[in-house]
Formats: structure tokens, sequence, C-alpha cells
């Protein structure tokens, strides 16, 4: 009888809310609990990649990989300034304007790699050559959409005219390097204290926001807040849904000039409404930032990828012959990549992927 009574009193205790909250507060609970929050490959990994990654993984959520992502800005606005200097090369470089995204994105390679080595070069250098990258972006769409016009129909032959016009949306891929350069700019390094609101702390504050009416300033410090945190996962998912779009729509009229050669072709535009929906639905709802982003996100990189392989096998494959190239090696590398399918835009489809993989490891804005 002494034991019953004993039994029932332990299994009171441990079903009120007293106990729970003690017995789920210890270490051992809480590992045991932890277990199905991270991935299952996780598991599958050796435990020093695991604990880097978790280290990663917790820097990011807090807004502290600056060096990391201005190195990520650097590959990018080198991958940028190739792919659109070839594209320029088949033109001929008619235009002046057509060398400004070239030295954009050498300025922005160049300030990139100072704000990755030097803390004040990245709150200096690295949003200068960003903003400048943006500009020159919006102001190449403007461009590549008059040509689009200029061409005989104009825009009443939307199909024909902007298949056979200049890409019009390829100047607002570009702007991807400018976008994550303002970004590295204004997180924290990665040896930065874990809260960036600590009492007596010194924060770096732009000039440009002395410039700007007072709405707009108090605006400003609340956004530049939230990204030092790393509270941005709704805004950063924004911009790679339309990152998507913009990749898939080159892609579609890209591959839609040889006829869908092959059926691999399809896979970008039938993978950029999963990436779009994985994007937007991340704005409203956080299970899509934390399940179906980052899968849609992965599968855009891992396409990005493969797609940057078959075109330069394509590349390769060019009617020159492999005696011409070793006899002639700068200009066969040159009429291949000028002439051959575009080598890196395939990779800037797989930079949308990157940014939504970069916001499912966000925090919420506020």
């Amino acid at each position: 009888m002494a034991l019953k009574t004993q039994a029932r009193l332990a299994w009171k205790l441990s079903t009120s809310p007293l106990a729970r909250k003690i017995a789920f507060d210890t270490p051992l609970v809480k590992d045991w609990l932890s277990i199905g929050r991270h991935p299952g490959v996780l598991d599958l990994r050796p435990r020093k990649i695991t604990r880097e990654g978790i280290v990663v993984e917790q820097h990011i959520r807090e807004g502290r990989f600056q060096r990391s992502l201005a190195l990520i800005t650097a590959f990018s606005s080198l991958l940028s300034g190739l792919e659109v200097g070839t594209e320029h090369y088949q033109g001929s470089y008619n235009q002046r304007l057509m060398y400004s995204p070239v030295i954009a994105s050498g300025a922005l390679l160049v300030a990139s790699l100072s704000g990755a080595i030097n803390r004040k070069a990245a709150r200096t250098l690295l949003p200068i050559a960003s903003l400048v990258m943006l500009g020159d972006g919006l102001i190449g769409f403007i461009w590549h959409a008059r040509g689009v016009a200029r061409k005989p129909g104009g825009w009443r032959i939307p199909v024909f005219n902007v298949v056979m016009g200049p890409p019009i949306l390829a100047p607002l891929l570009i702007m991807i390097s400018g976008y994550l350069g303002m970004m590295a700019s204004l997180l924290r390094r990665e040896d930065a204290p874990a809260y960036a609101s600590l009492p007596g702390m010194p924060r770096p504050s732009g000039i440009w926001r002395h410039l700007l009416p007072r709405k707009m300033s108090r605006e400003g410090m609340t956004l530049e807040h939230e990204i030092r945190e790393g509270r941005f996962q709704r805004h950063l998912a924004a911009i790679a849904a339309i990152s998507a779009v913009c990749s898939g729509f080159e892609a579609l009229y890209s591959h839609y000039k040889n006829n869908f050669q092959y059926k691999v072709q399809w896979t970008p535009i039938l993978l950029t409404p999963i990436l779009f929906a994985a994007g937007i639905g991340t704005i409203w709802s956080r299970s899509f930032g934390r399940v179906f982003l980052p899968i849609a996100s992965l599968l855009a990189i891992l396409n990005g990828t493969i797609g940057s392989f078959y075109h330069v096998r394509g590349m390769m494959r060019r009617p020159a012959g492999l005696k011409y190239v070793v006899h002639n090696p700068r200009s066969g590398i040159i009429y291949r990549f000028a002439y051959g399918p575009p080598a890196f835009a395939p990779l800037l489809f797989a930079a949308s992927g990157f940014m939504g993989l970069l916001a499912s490891l966000m925090r919420r804005e506020k």
C-alpha cells in the first residue's frame, strides 16, 4: 500500500508543470531534445565538421559573418565581370557604356577583398563600390530595354525581340553582387561580440544617413540594426525570390534559342517557380523558411552547378579544334568563351539559391 502511495505521488509530481520544467532544464534532456532540431544529415558528418557547422550557423544567425560574405561577394563580382565581359565582347563594345559593368565588377572585387582583410575598408570602400554596381545594373537594364525597343517592331513583337535582342534582365542579375556587398558592409565581423547593442559599445554609422530626411534615416537605422543582428530573413528571402524569377526568365529565352535541344535545359525553368514560392512563402510563414526554402535553395545551387558544367562542356565542343587552341591560346579561348554557351550564367541561378539558403539560416525581423 505504501509503495502504491509513493508511486502515485511520484507520478503526480512528474506531471506537474514545475517538475516538467526542472526535468527539461537538465543538460541531458536538452541534448536529447536538440537531436530532432538539426537535419538528419548533420548526424552523419564527423564531429569536427559538425561543430564547425554549428559555429558557422550561429555566426550567420547573429549577423557575424562580414568577412565570409565579403569573400563571397568578391567571387560573385568576378563571375559577373567575366560573364558581362564576354557578352559585351559579342557586341564589339560598340558603346563606351558597355565597359562600365566590367569596371564596376573589378572595383567591387578589389573592395570586397579589401573588406575581407580590413574592417575600415568594409565600412567605407565596400558600400561605395556596391552602390556603384547597383546603379550600373539599373542603368544597364534601362539601356537593354531601349535596345529591345529599337529593334524592328520594338515591344510590339516581344517574343522575337526579347529573345534576339540584348538580354533584358541580365543587368539586374549582376546587381546581386552589389546587393551582397551592401549586406556585407552592414554586418559584423566574425570576432565581434555576440550581441550588437551592448551598453557603451561604439556603433559605426554611415555618412549617408545624415543626408537623408529624419523619417528615412530612422528607418535606415532600424534596417541596419536588424541586419547587424542577423534579423533580415524575410527581406533576403524576397530578394532571392525576385532573383530566381530573373534567372529563370533569362534561362527560358536563352534555351529557347536552340529550341530546348536537351531535356536538362528545362530544369532551371521548372525550379524557378518552386524557389519563388518558397521565398515568398517565407515572408509570411516561418515554416517555409525552415523547411521548404533550404530544400528549394539546395536544388537551385545543385542545378546551377550542373548547368555550368554543361555550358563549359558545350563551350569546349565549339568547332575550333584543340590544335587551334594550343597554337593560339588567347584567340581560341576568347572565341570559345564569347561565342559558346555562357559559362557562368547558370551560376547566377545558383546565386539565387545561395541567398535563399542564407535566408533560411537567418532570424526573422522583430
